[in-house]
């Protein structure tokens, strides 16, 4: 089932998520729902809060990046009360959007390598080195279990230049072709 995506201004994307078991009620199909509404808002990652759940999940599908880094082909995870451990390297930099932020995409600078440990939707552990755009991916969506969007990382004078934009959408004025939740 596709679920409306929480845009900016709503404050569940500003509260860190709490951790969850594996009796969590209706995980498996919060998942599924979670990919559902990813894939048709053409999104490559998905942060519970983004539906509106403070939960530490997020999903991710990195494999539209598979032209810029053939290893991504079948990059689909699941992570649940992941916990980055380390973020190593030099700082790069790369162009981030946010489906509760339609239309606003900013250079955004991050550590090219993470280790994260992770429970995956059978609550199996694994303690694992990402790089490159898994990475970035990871980290963004890691963002927004811990509270964070990626326009926190902009330097004042660009949040200056979007706060119009942002203003927009949370007051729904933004054209998207996926169902979004506006605050109210």
């Amino acid at each position: 089932m596709i679920l409306p995506i929480v845009a900016y201004g709503d404050p569940v994307l500003r509260k860190k998520g709490v951790e969850i078991d594996a009796h969590y009620k209706g995980l498996k199909e919060l998942i599924n729902n979670m990919f559902d509404t990813m894939y048709n808002a053409n999104g490559v990652g998905l942060a519970a809060p983004q539906i509106g759940k403070s939960i530490r999940l997020f999903i991710v599908d990195a494999s539209p990046f598979e032209d810029k880094e053939p290893d991504l082909q079948d990059f689909v995870q699941v992570f649940i009360n992941p916990q980055i451990i380390e973020e190593q390297g030099n700082e790069w930099i790369f162009n981030e959007g946010c489906l509760s932020i339609p239309g606003v995409r900013e250079d955004i600078t991050r550590k090219p390598k993470i280790l994260i440990r992770y429970f995956d939707e059978n609550f199996e552990y694994y303690e694992e080195e990402f790089e490159g755009l898994a990475a970035r991916v990871i980290q963004h969506e890691y963002d927004h279990i811990e509270g964070k969007l990626f326009t926190d990382r902009l330097n004042a004078f660009k949040k200056t230049l979007i706060k119009g934009k942002l203003n927009d959408i949370s007051k729904g004025k933004v054209e998207v072709d996926y169902k979004m939740k506006f605050p109210k």
